[in-house]
């Protein structure tokens, strides 16, 4: 019966190159009774808590998982257009100061040896369990995140309000291994951080759906701003400037602002800023800065932007990206 069932599934496999290649079970009748045979990705995804995958398995998954984006699968070996290119890197370039820069606690001190303390918002305590906060001794007003994840927040405007238990709980599902974007579709530099949970100051300005300004960085260079309104709410839009703040046609998994936006006060400083922390990578790094009362503050490196996995409209500009991205000959 096993062996059987192996040879349904390695015919599986043998047909992921197919457009319609999908993640449906499939059945069988043997002596009578139904069996349900999950598909190859379904398998060997299940897998990736327990043992290392190979290049080839992590490759396989990735297909899989772009195709099911994007609609096509993706050549990453001889890759072309910027989402292409980022699995590439997921796979092949293993710098260990991506793992320091999107580590949230670590990247604070590279940030602030880069362009100063004051650009980072203040940390209050570190934590090696949810278990290990003592509340009490924490101010009224503060906010806590894994080191590990994204949106990842709890946002806590007054003390006395907060659900102890129910923080911790949240806390806890967000240190287990299933937050970590390495296994959820191998982005590196989250494989080997440490979880830890953080404690940091709290910033009024920042609960407030502030636009969160994302610098494309290629060759150690800012090149475009992705601008993010109303951030991780409904009411959530995105448009594309150039450094001149010229807005660019381009849209990808947001809706556009149709609204004439101006520019941020201290726009020539966060050009200024994004240079001089992209410059240690030389191929891609998105780098998030927010305006807080015509100050910047740095919010995050992000290395794989929306996963790799987010069309462009129009296509074309999937190209033009990928094209500024010169891989290396070889493979780490």
């Amino acid at each position: 019966m096993n062996k059987f069932l192996k040879v349904i599934c390695d015919n599986l496999f043998s047909v992921r190159k197919k457009k319609d290649w999908t993640c449906t079970y499939t059945y069988i009748t043997v002596l009578g009774f139904k069996k349900i045979v999950k598909p190859k990705y379904m398998i060997l995804y299940a897998q990736r808590f327990k043992r290392e995958f190979s290049i080839e398995e992590k490759k396989y998954i990735l297909e899989y998982q772009f195709n099911r984006r994007m609609g096509y699968i993706p050549d990453i070996d001889n890759p072309k257009t910027f989402n292409e290119k980022l699995q590439w890197l997921k796979l092949y370039y293993h710098n260990p100061l991506i793992t320091k820069c999107v580590d949230k606690l670590l990247a604070k001190d590279y940030v602030s040896s880069k362009i100063g303390a004051e650009h980072v918002v203040p940390l209050i305590r570190v934590y090696d369990s949810p278990k290990d906060i003592i509340f009490s001794e924490l101010p009224d007003s503060f906010v806590l995140k894994t080191n590990w994840g994204c949106g990842n927040n709890i946002i806590v405007r007054d003390k006395q309000k907060i659900n102890i238990k129910e923080t911790i709980a949240l806390l806890s599902k967000w240190m287990t291994k299933k937050k970590n974007h390495y296994y959820l579709s191998f982005e590196w530099g989250y494989k080997n951080i440490s979880p830890k949970i953080i404690c940091e100051q709290y910033v009024g300005e920042l609960g407030n759906n502030l636009t969160c300004y994302k610098f494309f960085c290629f060759n150690s260079n800012p090149f475009l701003i992705q601008a993010v309104f109303d951030d991780k709410t409904e009411k959530e839009t995105i448009n594309y400037y150039d450094l001149n703040w010229n807005r660019l046609d381009i849209r990808q998994n947001f809706p556009n602002n149709n609204s004439i936006v101006p520019a941020p006060k201290t726009l020539k400083k966060m050009i200024e800023i994004s240079k001089k922390l992209s410059e240690d990578f030389p191929y891609f790094v998105r780098v998030d800065l927010y305006e807080v009362n015509d100050h910047v503050l740095f919010s995050e490196f992000t290395f794989y932007s929306d996963n790799g996995m987010t069309m462009f409209h129009p296509e074309e500009w999937d190209f033009k990206l990928g094209n500024m991205i010169s891989l290396p000959v070889n493979k780490e």
